[in-house]
């Protein structure tokens, strides 16, 4: 996790200097892992093998945007 989340690390100018910054990061973070991304040994996102999620959801309905 701490490699692919370069905030967990003081080497870049990204990391989170304030808490509530660093929890959104997570948050995005693990939402994206659990519902966007699709893992090599399920073949669909945990929150489909769990059902919760019933398709694989894009970085818009993640973030909340709206389409047209």
């Amino acid at each position: 996790m701490r490699m692919g989340i370069r905030r967990l690390t003081r080497l870049t100018n990204g990391f989170s200097k304030k808490w509530e910054n660093h929890k959104a990061a997570l948050a995005i973070h693990f939402a994206y892992y659990n519902f966007c991304r699709v893992h090599q040994t399920l073949r669909v996102t945990p929150a489909m093998e769990a059902g919760i999620a019933d398709h694989i959801w894009t970085l818009g309905e993640l973030l909340g945007a709206t389409q047209n």
